[in-house]
């Protein structure tokens, strides 16, 4: 479960206007969007990769909505799904959560109620992952506040991702394109030379939290604590 900026969500609408602009909004809060259009491309992105929540319309070429929540629940998956759905459409926003939607969002919307449902919904699904700590250093994903003892440490965008992920793995090994499939949507690429740069400035603003990021050559990076 990729939680807070590192939040990863498929938003499923056909009209590319209205998708391109969700997908704005939530990239401008830190979130990793991938955009499909369609129903069967929906089903198929929710089997391929791990996902936070997905914002699903419910009227879409191909497969509905509604067969889209199906199929994703008769898999096992527990993965938050928010409905998208037209102002008088009562039966289909009743129809969606009986077929296992947690929420719904009437058109139009305002931004910012979206941005804060996703982020009450993923919450929800895994409450225990609001706050990482590790040594002295502490994340609060949905504050976007990294701190060392108290103190705030400035992050990029792309840094406080790749750390973010290495915190949900501490004392596991990564390998350079798991951390890039988590922190990227598809569409867009990254060089495995531009990890090890994210890598090592992270590595100098963290040096006083007591962990430490290992290199485990030809396998990936290790995130442990460490005396201070």
């Amino acid at each position: 479960m990729i939680l807070g900026p590192n939040m990863h969500v498929l938003l499923v609408e056909d009209d590319p206007v209205l998708a391109d602009g969700i997908a704005r909004i939530l990239r401008g809060h830190g979130m990793v969007v991938d955009v499909v259009h369609n129903g069967d491309d929906a089903d198929r992105a929710l089997q391929a990769r791990e996902m936070s929540v997905a914002v699903l319309d419910i009227g879409l070429p191909g497969i509905d909505g509604f067969e889209v929540v199906r199929r994703l629940r008769s898999r096992g998956s527990q993965l938050p799904v928010l409905l998208l759905t037209a102002r008088d459409d009562v039966q289909d926003r009743v129809r969606g959560l009986e077929m296992g939607a947690d929420d719904y969002l009437v058109k139009p919307f305002a931004a910012p109620e979206l941005v804060a449902r996703l982020k009450a919904l993923v919450r929800r699904s895994n409450p225990r992952s609001v706050d990482l700590q590790l040594g002295g250093l502490q994340l609060d994903p949905f504050a976007r506040r990294a701190t060392i003892d108290g103190l705030t440490i400035e992050l990029s965008a792309r840094e406080w991702a790749v750390l973010e992920y290495l915190m949900q793995h501490a004392s596991r090994v990564v390998s350079k394109q798991q951390i890039i499939d988590a922190i990227l949507p598809w569409g867009e690429e990254v060089t495995l030379n531009a990890v090890e740069v994210y890598i090592s400035r992270i590595r100098a603003k963290i040096d006083k939290a007591g962990i430490t990021i290992k290199t485990i050559r030809g396998f990936g990076y290790m995130l442990e604590q460490s005396a201070r």
